[in-house]
């Protein structure tokens, strides 16, 4: 069976592609920008369309031989009469769908009240579904709530309010009822939908077991999460105009994409009927708390790796992926250096190896002496376990208020901080080969834990010129001489 996927670099397309692939089917996805594409890691087994809903050019080609076709397009940002840019493209896509001969559309749109003034957003996306639903071609519309999953923008939203706010006022909004539910359960219902029975067309809620507050959401947020119980004062003065700035001042998430999100907040989102669990036979959902654990989870395992730096596709449609905006995901500091080296890569190699202990730090003694004095104060290890061996490491092995994560002889030592911090710290130390010339590179990273980790790294910054430059500069320097 073929399907097409609309919206395939989106946060749900750029999930759901991989497992209908391994669910069996011929994918094919329908790109404005193929080129966007080209990092995840299905590309070479899809076919991509180049094309426009709103324009119509492409849709002919992308569905021709179809079976079910994805709908997974819409604007988030309010400006620019967005609402009837999505109409005009869901009527040239139902068009097109019909006249291909296509036998299911499928689309996910927004559960909100199906009475009352709604949020511009969810309006549109209400009517998008209308739109598909009196077309001739049979369609599934799932109307869920927010979703539950690293790299969504309702998750990213909590998730950085509730790590940087331990005291947050806020508006009426955090009272209304949400029916949260898993990036996983919502992708998999998207899967199955493909296979209800003939001529299914209908509008579908979805969404978790429970039924929580937004300032519940936080709370439970907070304790999957380790941190204290947040103090939250409701105001009754903050318009989602003003709540947008506010989110956007607090959070990476962008105000375009903030205010679309905090005005859907105003309605309570809880599902009025279940009828898709019983067609499909799948009533299995992840509980919120079991959702946010999945979502946090390789901040929690602490694989820098596998977390920030690797290109492969997640284990997980909860993990991110290296095509989501820069500001889905935990909050992560880094401070970069890099160095070209008048030495072999492998004499930079034991200077780098040779680091700590008796060597010290190759920057300011003083300063890592100081903080070793201050790790020692609030019961940390300090500076005096210096290292097992004087010149050689293996993973595992203590290294002064360090631990050696991962080491690749000749390439990498990874470093993770065991001092006492408000987050999680590592150092990473390479050697490499650039131009024909050995280079250095260097890079310090941060995971604050809530309020505190941001102030620290704040604080502490002034002085990574000091320490980290002149880190790079005496390690490169030394190898040069040892040369």
């Amino acid at each position: 069976m073929r399907v097409l996927v609309t919206g395939a670099s989106g946060y749900i397309g750029g999930r759901l592609v991989p497992l209908l692939l391994d669910a069996g089917y011929d994918v094919r996805c329908l790109a404005r920008t193929p080129e966007k594409l080209r990092d995840h890691p299905w590309r070479d087994r899809v076919e991509v369309v180049r094309g426009d809903v709103v324009d119509g050019s492409g849709l002919a080609d992308a569905l021709a031989g179809v079976d079910t076709a994805y709908y997974l397009v819409h604007a988030m940002a309010g400006g620019g009469g967005f609402a009837g840019q999505d109409a005009r493209g869901a009527r040239a896509f139902a068009r097109a769908a019909e006249e291909a001969g296509v036998g299911r559309l499928v689309y996910l749109g927004g559960l909100a009240p199906r009475e009352g003034r709604l949020s511009a957003h969810m309006a549109s996306r209400t009517e998008v579904g209308d739109i598909l639903l009196a077309s001739a071609v049979p369609t599934a519309v799932l109307r869920a709530a927010v979703i539950i999953g690293s790299g969504s923008a309702s998750f990213e939203m909590l998730r950085h309010l509730t790590e940087r706010l331990p005291v947050m006022t806020t508006p009426r909004w955090v009272r209304s009822r949400v029916q949260p539910i898993a990036v996983r359960d919502v992708l998999r219902l998207l899967v199955e939908a493909a296979e209800l029975p003939e001529g299914t067309n209908r509008a579908f809620d979805v969404g978790g077991p429970e039924v929580l507050t937004y300032a519940e959401m936080i709370q439970r947020f907070a304790a999957v999460a380790g941190l204290r119980r947040r103090w939250i004062v409701p105001v009754p003065v903050l318009s989602p105009g003003l709540s947008s700035l506010w989110v956007g001042l607090v959070t990476p998430v962008p105000p375009s994409i903030a205010r679309p999100l905090v005005e859907s907040l105003r309605h309570d989102s809880v599902m009025g009927e279940d009828d898709l669990s019983d067609l499909l036979d799948d009533r299995d959902r992840l509980r919120f708390d079991e959702a946010v654990a999945l979502a946090l989870r390789r901040v929690a395992e602490a694989r820098v790796a596998t977390r920030w730096s690797s290109a492969a596709w997640p284990s997980a449609p909860s993990d991110p992926l290296p095509t989501d905006p820069d500001w889905a995901g935990a909050s992560l500091y880094t401070d970069e250096r890099s160095r070209f080296v008048d030495a072999p890569p492998d004499r930079l190699w034991s200077v780098v190896e040779g680091i700590g202990g008796d060597r010290g730090w190759y920057s300011w003694p003083l300063a890592w002496a100081a903080r070793g004095w201050i790790d020692l104060a609030v019961g940390g290890v300090g500076l005096r376990r210096g290292r097992r061996d004087p010149a050689r490491l293996r993973v595992g092995d203590s290294l002064d208020f360090w631990r050696v994560e991962e080491i690749v002889p000749g390439g990498l030592l990874r470093l993770r901080a065991e001092m006492r911090l408000p987050g999680l710290a590592w150092l990473e130390l390479r050697v490499g080969r650039e131009d024909g010339r050995t280079v250095y590179r260097q890079r310090a990273l941060f995971r604050p834990r809530g309020l505190p980790g941001h102030l620290y790294w704040k604080a502490v910054t002034p002085f990574h010129g000091l320490i980290f430059g002149s880190m790079a500069r005496n390690i490169a320097r030394q190898a040069a001489r040892e040369g």
